[in-house]
């Protein structure tokens, strides 16, 4: 009996003395999503890899305005929104104690503004975004003037891209000859 009482004594205690000393938790503990919403872009990247639909995002085109919403009483902390975010707006950390009284407590949400297309006048994309890709594009190595160039590109919705594309403004659309035998 002395034998055991001395080898409980060498193991040391097998429980750890939270609620009363903070628990430490292990590197790469996936705890709380942290959200920064001066480093988000509004993509929806996020809210589409949320496999338990606890990110969302809504467009409300009347008030030029787009919310993003993390509800934390649906998230499973799988880590899915931070591995596809392009600008680190939303990580993982290790708090874990999530209880609060007030079930609003549980909501986080960010407003962001919308861009209108230069050429039809309705929303598609937040002004963050547009800036992201521009500033990209001057990282990347092309100079201000280009990138600033390119500006209306970036401003335009993708349904008049796609319409002033077709619209062949003179030039000879290829795919029509390149099937047509010379004579």
């Amino acid at each position: 009996m002395l034998k055991l009482f001395k080898t409980i004594l060498k193991a040391g205690e097998a429980t750890v003395k939270y609620p009363f000393k903070p628990l430490d938790v292990t590197p790469g503990f996936r705890g709380k999503p942290e959200y920064d919403a001066r480093q988000c872009i509004a993509c929806g990247a996020c809210t589409v890899a949320c496999p338990a639909n606890a990110l969302t995002m809504e467009t409300d085109e009347a008030a030029g305005s787009r919310t993003w919403q993390l509800f934390l009483g649906r998230c499973i902390f799988c880590g899915r929104c931070e591995e596809v975010c392009p600008t680190r707006a939303i990580v993982l950390s290790e708090e874990f104690e999530l209880a609060v009284t007030n079930k609003p407590d549980l909501y986080t949400r960010a407003t962001f503004t919308l861009l209108n297309c230069r050429t039809c006048g309705q929303p598609f994309t937040t002004d963050k975004s547009v800036a992201y890709a521009m500033a990209l594009l001057a990282h990347s190595g092309v100079d201000e003037a280009s990138v600033e160039a390119m500006r209306p590109q970036f401003e335009t919705c993708p349904d008049c891209k796609r319409k002033d594309n077709l619209h062949h403004h003179g030039r000879m659309n290829l795919s029509y000859h390149v099937g047509e035998k010379r004579q």
